[in-house]
């Protein structure tokens, strides 16, 4: 468990985005965190240089989906990184470790095969109030961290 505050970072070590493009792929799924997410990813963005026009959000419906979606913004080859943003909960099926597992190696395939970094901001949680804390509550906001893992991505 996350014991630190995901949205603390040091702007003094961040490059300026102004010239970059960022895709971000939201999953519909659990869209209260996911939007919240997406809000932290989108304005850690802006407030590092990058332009409102240079960012362009892709949803998909769940985040199995995300993987496609990503793929689909990086063959454009219109963007400098790709931001995957969902949340899968725990329920009382397998259905969770396999969505889990699927996406996390699907998005490292695309990191693999792809010359345009793909950013893993995808919450696994046991429950509900984890996503909550994780997603602008009391931990902070993983868009925020996984937004600053874009940009030095894209600079590197």
């Amino acid at each position: 468990m996350a014991t630190t505050n995901l949205s603390s970072y040091d702007k003094t070590t961040i490059p300026n985005s102004k010239n970059l493009r960022f895709g971000i792929v939201v999953s519909e799924w659990n869209a209260d965190i996911t939007e919240n997410l997406y809000i932290g990813a989108r304005q850690t963005l802006l407030d590092n240089g990058a332009l409102s026009a240079n960012v362009e959000r892709l949803d998909v419906p769940g985040s199995f989906e995300l993987i496609y979606g990503c793929k689909h913004l990086i063959t454009s080859k219109k963007f400098d990184a790709i931001i995957a943003i969902g949340c899968v909960i725990q329920g009382e099926t397998k259905h969770f470790d396999f969505v889990c597992e699927a996406v996390s190696l699907g998005i490292k395939d695309l990191n693999i095969k792809y010359d345009i970094p793909t950013i893993f901001c995808v919450l696994t949680d046991t429950n509900k109030q984890q996503s909550i804390e994780r997603s602008g509550g009391k931990l902070g906001n993983k868009g925020v961290e996984c937004a600053v893992a874009a940009i030095k991505m894209a600079t590197l």
